[in-house]
């Protein structure tokens, strides 16, 4: 279905009940007089106020003044904005208090060049999860229309994408907020795409109900949650807005919505000529668990499906910057990882690996799929073949997630011996965050974590640490880094999961946004040459495409679930991304600006920018605000731009 209506009271994600209290709303109730849309401003209306995209915006979130937008962008570079729309009275006749529409213009400069709606810019509602504005639901463009609840703050989305080829200059447009009568018309007025849309989504409760013959107790009730869920999606939407209000539909169309009564935000892009690199700076791999995939959206291991399923999300997750790996996890916190589920003398693995916004790409040191080979025949035809191809530097193995005891590590080394027999200059990567317990390296722990290189040498090259050792140490990193051999191609590479916890920069939902963005901005400043997190997609068990999201027991909210699937808001399938998610892909462009800056004024003077605009000092020290963000990057655009 449409993403336009309000949907926070039905979207099955754990612990989203809207927060729609309507606390302090007094003056939300239908004034004895109707208000007409068609009659008085929609300034009148309704609250409307832009926001940065470090700033996490609640339901109770209270009105500012609208100002216009004026934001700064390279080419290949994603900049993003919020709105902001609460309700000042009720123009409907019942709850909610009344709909918008939004419609956006292309950005265009003088020159006559263009950024157009749909491909450039993207519009995707803000919806809560755990109460938390979170999730990214993609909207109808060039005109969408939302339903605003009483005493509560909606928000959108604003994303600007800009091509690598964009020529510079100054592009400007603008964003219109409507306060209308009703939704738009009723199912009378369904056009094709929302016909379609309504057949996908009671096509899927079918699927959802039809299987329960004979299924356990437990799996039917989840499948009548869901489908009771996708139904109720449905009779909320706008299609049957006339309906279940007593407005009636009216005839308006988008062009007689729009007029001297609407509330304008003026938009300006200064699009600048440096072009962020295509093949990040900064190896970010990131995990997605294949089992969660298979059980979710009930794909067998290896059948057509699997395969279509994989791609889905490797290519979508392609426009973070991050380079995807897909993982399963073994006895032992043994691994196994791979970028590309085909084998490498497959034409797709060649698609994938030779990708140039993939930084780095995981090589299975086993078969994913079984097959008639050897672990050790497979194992030599792979690294055959991909030693062979112009992109094996780029190639990594990973064996072992954070091995504790000498057992463990004995373990790494005997499978990096096995790799190197076919390979000898494979890279082998281990995460660690501790010496082994039952035989430390030195007299303390942390002495034993520094030493764990000693241990590993030379089976492994990419020593992985956890920033949760640090803590707010910065000071410790040159002891990590002065036990590498840095000259025999030993790399350092950091990584977060469980900790490090708050205030220290992480992704957990509920942190700050500025929290989640000094990620990079940490990885930058302390030196490292990658980064690992653990997993994007690491929600609890379902069976269900459409079944409610719940995040592991034992670990912080949000911890491993960056993006959530499509089919719980939707009868969409693309992935919803996380506002971490976004804050993620903006601290990795953060990251290309300072390379660039270093690149020309030298490391010292761009550790002394990002301390002097108060951007970020250290891992309890960096802004809370959105304001010294814009300075760095504006400063980076003054300095570094061509004169």
């Amino acid at each position: 279905m449409d993403n336009n209506g309000s949907q926070e009271m039905t979207v099955p994600v754990e612990g989203v009940a809207g927060g729609g209290t309507a606390y302090g709303f007094n003056d939300a109730e239908p004034l004895k007089q109707s208000t007409d849309p068609s009659e008085v401003p929609t300034a009148d209306l309704v609250n409307v106020w832009c926001m940065p995209n470090t700033v996490n915006v609640g339901s109770q979130e209270t009105p500012r003044p609208l100002e216009p937008i004026n934001l700064l962008a390279a080419r290949n570079e994603r900049e993003s904005f919020q709105i902001a729309m609460r309700p000042k009275v009720s123009w409907a006749a019942s709850s909610p208090s009344g709909s918008v529409q939004v419609q956006c213009s292309d950005l265009c400069s003088s020159a006559g060049d263009r950024l157009v709606v749909g491909q450039s810019l993207n519009l995707r509602r803000v919806v809560p999860v755990l109460g938390v504005p979170d999730a990214l639901v993609p909207l109808d463009l060039p005109v969408t229309q939302l339903s605003l609840l009483p005493g509560e703050t909606s928000v959108i989305w604003v994303s600007i994408d800009v091509p690598n080829g964009q020529p510079p200059g100054q592009y400007d447009g603008e964003i219109i907020v409507s306060a209308v009568k009703s939704d738009g018309g009723g199912s009378a007025h369904l056009g094709k795409h929302e016909k379609d849309q309504l057949c996908m989504e009671l096509n899927n409760c079918l699927d959802i109900m039809e299987p329960i013959e004979g299924k356990p107790m437990d799996e039917v009730v989840e499948r009548i949650k869901c489908a009771s869920s996708s139904l109720r999606r449905i009779l909320f939407s706008p299609s049957f807005s006339e309906f279940i209000s007593t407005n009636g539909s009216t005839d308006m169309m988008e062009e007689d919505v729009v007029s001297n009564l609407s509330l304008r935000i003026k938009l300006r892009l200064t699009v600048w000529e440096f072009i962020i690199p295509v093949t990040p700076s900064l190896p970010a791999v990131i995990g997605v668990s294949d089992t969660v995939i298979e059980d979710r959206f009930g794909v067998e291991h290896g059948s057509e499906e699997w395969y279509e399923k994989l791609d889905l999300h490797f290519k979508w997750l392609l426009q973070y910057r991050i380079s995807p790996y897909f993982c399963k996890w073994g006895e032992g916190m043994r691994v196994l990882t791979y970028t590309s589920p085909w084998p490498a003398n497959h034409p797709k693995s060649d698609e994938y690996l030779s990708d140039p916004r993939l930084a780095a790409y995981a090589v299975p040191y086993r078969q994913i799929i079984a097959g008639d080979d050897s672990r050790e025949s497979y194992l030599r035809k792979e690294v055959e073949i991909l030693r062979s191809k112009s992109h094996w530097n780029k190639a990594y193995f990973y064996l072992w997630d954070e091995p504790l005891n000498m057992e463990h590590f004995d373990n790494v080394r005997k499978m990096a011996s096995e790799i190197y027999a076919y390979a000898p200059d494979a890279r082998v990567l281990t995460t660690y965050y501790c010496g082994p317990g039952d035989a430390p390296l030195a007299p303390t722990p942390f002495e034993s974590f520094v030493k764990v290189p000693n241990l590993l040498r030379p089976h492994t090259q990419i020593y992985c640490t956890s920033e949760w050792v640090l803590g707010n140490r910065e000071d410790l990193v040159k002891d990590i880094v002065e036990e590498l051999q840095t000259e025999n191609g030993e790399e350092w590479w950091t990584y977060i999961c469980l900790g490090p916890s708050d205030p220290h920069p992480n992704w957990h939902l509920g942190m700050r946004g500025t929290q989640q963005r000094a990620v990079m901005w940490r990885v930058w400043k302390e030196g490292g040459t990658g980064f690992l997190y653990w997993g994007a997609n690491c929600y609890e068990k379902a069976t269900v495409p459409s079944a409610e999201v719940k995040f592991r027991r034992g670990l912080p909210p949000g911890d491993g679930v960056l993006y959530y699937p499509g089919e719980v808001f939707s009868s969409s399938s693309e992935p919803v991304a996380s506002l971490r998610l976004e804050r993620l892909l903006s601290g990795l462009q953060d990251y290309e600006y300072l390379k660039l800056y270093e690149s020309k004024y030298g490391r010292e003077e761009a550790m002394g920018l990002l301390e002097k605009t108060g951007v970020y000092t250290g891992p309890e020290r960096y802004t809370l605000e959105h304001r010294p963000i814009d300075v760095l990057r504006g400063e980076v655009y003054n300095t570094c731009r061509p004169s």
